[in-house]
């Protein structure tokens, strides 16, 4: 993307000369100020024309000279792999360079081919050790398998193609009907031509939606906008009636970018007038964004005391003065951040060729991050995170806009072997997190009428009915502490805690919540007690635990605690062994901190035989749900089951008696 006819140009230039001076004839020193100036279209068509005259024994170190600019030029045209064979022939024919090897890396690394980019990089770094271009590319190509193989829930695909360059794309406000960009194509203004890429000098276009959401043709945009000259990316005032965009006007070398306004009215936009940033005329300003607020705009430039190469900038629009803004070390790197776009106040989507990527410009969201009270440093803390693939590529991607949600249009020169940008569609899919159960009671019968509660930390808060079979539903956001209750007349309240897991994939959670009912005895689960003792064993104390739990939660019911012996033995001596187990599981409770006077311990011996519930029928599948398990029928069964049944019968259990009770 760097080729695009407003970036800076020169910004991107190699620091080396020609090493061929006497030998030098007027068509190679037209290719090397052609080249000097940014005309890379131009200086590749005379340097190729050299290559193959020359002689390839006789003049070799020419060839490898001449192979060596053909290869910049291309590079500079996005064409990766017409860059990486110039280079190649430049390697055969030995030519000397110390960039050769960096170069030819940066080629294969737009080609997708990061093994041997990689090579190519580590022997650059051996005679340039300190080489940060090196460094960042080593560090992009062993990133971008693992971002190919990681993909992303992003869906991108071709949204507008002409037979020339398209690139950033710019809604004129929030309603989305109005789309601006920026082309090269046959129609554009003017018979001048772009000495970069060869086609003719970019236009702004734009496209209308109908009712039915189907976009217009392309037209370019009336008015005294477009001009011969390169009109480039285009950004707007909230409102839709300020446009802000970057001109590139060749009046003598260097060629300046600057950015213009232009007014709407109507449908036709105003001559554009030069929009003062600085009084340096010597900088280039280009890739202007207006904040959502419209306080700000933000753009790409040279500026003196930046990071290096372009930076991202902002100053203030309505009040100018004092306000020019460097965003810092952090965004901004030894290379080349463009097309800014500022989302909210914290967070800005850009393109850099300095950071880590895939290859040429990648897509990149920083997030700022709130300052900590014991960091002194003055700076902006941000997080910078690569959008991944399928957003980014080996090739340039770049001029990110948003439609509604996480959706919107960005531009790439991916899969055209010209270097040609085309426009692409994206959308990130919501995630689909849920979180389901049912809400039972504790014989696993659907309780009726149940009301679901589900609080997040983040402020969300939500209610539902369970479904007649106990089922319930709710969407989730990914990283939220959620606290949950179930509730239902006759039944005391249950609650659990969540926390939504933060990876980026849909899921689904389960949560049952089982309510004991007031109207009933309700079994407590896992109460062991050694043969003939009503001591009780440790393990008993975690589901006692949950039983302290409950009763203080619900500080105002009064319970009795009964304990349940089999058939075996006398009739007195299980009463006695019961109301000794009932007391000591009160004992428990008591210590645990609940008051005595809101439990009543009592033993019932075997008086009170089990009748089988839904529960216990899916637990002992040999006894049919309402079968008592009394003494004479359990006469009837194996010796296995008759020990079932007996088991059965051994229960402690809780019933409510009051709910009345205040301290």
């Amino acid at each position: 993307m760097k080729r695009i006819l407003y970036i800076v140009v020169g910004l991107m230039m190699a620091s080396m000369a020609l090493s061929v001076t006497s030998c030098k004839g007027p068509k190679l020193k037209d290719a090397d100020e052609a080249y000097d100036r940014g005309e890379y279209f131009d200086a590749a068509t005379i340097y190729r024309k050299l290559y193959n005259r020359y002689n390839r024994k006789e003049d070799a170190w020419l060839r490898g000279e001449l192979a060596f600019q053909l290869g910049m030029c291309h590079l500079k045209l996005n064409q990766g792999n017409r860059a990486a064979a110039a280079f190649q022939n430049a390697i055969r024919y030995e030519y000397e360079d110390t960039t050769l090897m960096l170069r030819l890396g940066q080629a294969l690394q737009r080609e997708g081919q990061y093994a041997a980019a990689i090579n190519s990089y580590k022997q650059y770094l051996e005679i340039a050790p300190d080489s940060w271009e090196a460094k960042v590319g080593i560090q992009g190509c062993e990133m971008a398998p693992r971002l190919k193989e990681e993909g992303s829930r992003y869906i991108v695909k071709s949204f507008f193609s002409s037979r020339r360059a398209d690139y950033a794309p710019m809604y004129l406000d929030k309603n989305m009907e109005y789309l601006y960009y920026t082309s090269t194509n046959e129609k554009s203004t003017g018979e001048l031509r772009s000495e970069i890429m060869g086609t003719k000098k970019g236009d702004i276009y734009f496209m209308k939606k109908d009712e039915n959401g189907k976009w217009s043709r392309p037209e370019v945009v009336e008015g005294g906008l477009n001009t011969e000259h390169d009109e480039g990316a285009a950004a707007f005032s909230p409102d839709g009636s300020m446009m802000y965009l970057a001109r590139a006007v060749r009046q003598d070398w260097p060629t300046n970018v600057e950015i213009y306004t232009s007014t709407r009215s109507e449908a036709k936009w105003s001559a554009p007038q030069k929009f003062e940033i600085t009084a340096d005329t010597l900088s280039n300003y280009s890739d202007p964004f207006v904040s959502p607020d419209g306080q700000w705009l933000y753009f790409a430039s040279d500026i003196p005391g930046g990071q290096g190469g372009t930076d991202i900038w902002r100053i203030n629009i309505k009040n100018k003065h004092g306000t020019l803004e460097n965003l810092g070390p952090q965004i901004n790197t030894k290379g080349n951040e463009r097309f800014p776009n500022a989302r909210t106040d914290s967070i800005l989507y850009f393109s850099s060729d300095g950071h880590p990527g895939m290859g040429g410009l990648d897509l990149f969201m920083a997030k700022l991050q709130p300052h900590d009270e014991n960091d002194k440093s003055p700076l902006d803390r941000w997080v910078i995170e690569n959008m991944g693939v399928p957003m980014n590529s080996a090739a340039d991607d770049f001029g990110l806009t948003f439609g509604q949600g996480e959706s919107g249009l960005f531009s790439s020169n991916r899969g055209d072997a010209r270097g040609y940008d085309h426009i692409f569609s994206f959308i990130k899919p919501d995630l689909q997190i849920w979180i389901s159960g049912y809400v039972v009671d504790k014989d696993d019968e659907p309780v009726p009428n149940a009301v679901i509660r589900i609080v997040g930390d983040d402020g969300s808060n939500q209610k539902t009915a369970a479904k007649p079979d106990g089922s319930f539903r709710f969407d989730l956001q990914r990283g939220v502490k959620y606290a949950m209750q179930a509730s239902a007349e006759g039944y005391l309240n249950a609650r659990q805690e969540f926390e939504s897991d933060s990876t980026e994939e849909d899921a689904e959670y389960n949560v049952d919540f089982i309510l004991a009912a007031t109207f009933k005895a309700q079994i407590i689960e896992n109460i062991f007690y050694d043969f003939d003792k009503a001591v009780l064993r440790d393990e008993s104390k975690l589901a006692l635990d949950s039983m302290v739990m409950l009763l203080k939660d619900h500080p105002n019911i009064v319970i009795e605690m009964a304990s349940h012996t089999d058939r075996v033995g006398s009739e007195k001596y299980n009463q006695g062994l019961s109301q000794r187990r009932a007391q000591s599981v009160v004992d428990y409770l008591i210590e645990q901190g609940i008051p005595r006077e809101r439990l009543k311990p009592t033993g019932y011996g075997e008086t009170r035989p089990k009748t089988v519930t839904k529960r216990i029928h899916a637990q002992y599948p040999q006894f049919e749900e309402g079968v008592t398990l009394n003494e004479e029928f359990i006469k009837t069964l194996s010796d296995e089951d008759k020990a079932a049944a007996d088991q059965i019968n051994r229960r402690t259990e809780f019933q409510v008696l009051d709910t009345t009770y205040e301290y």
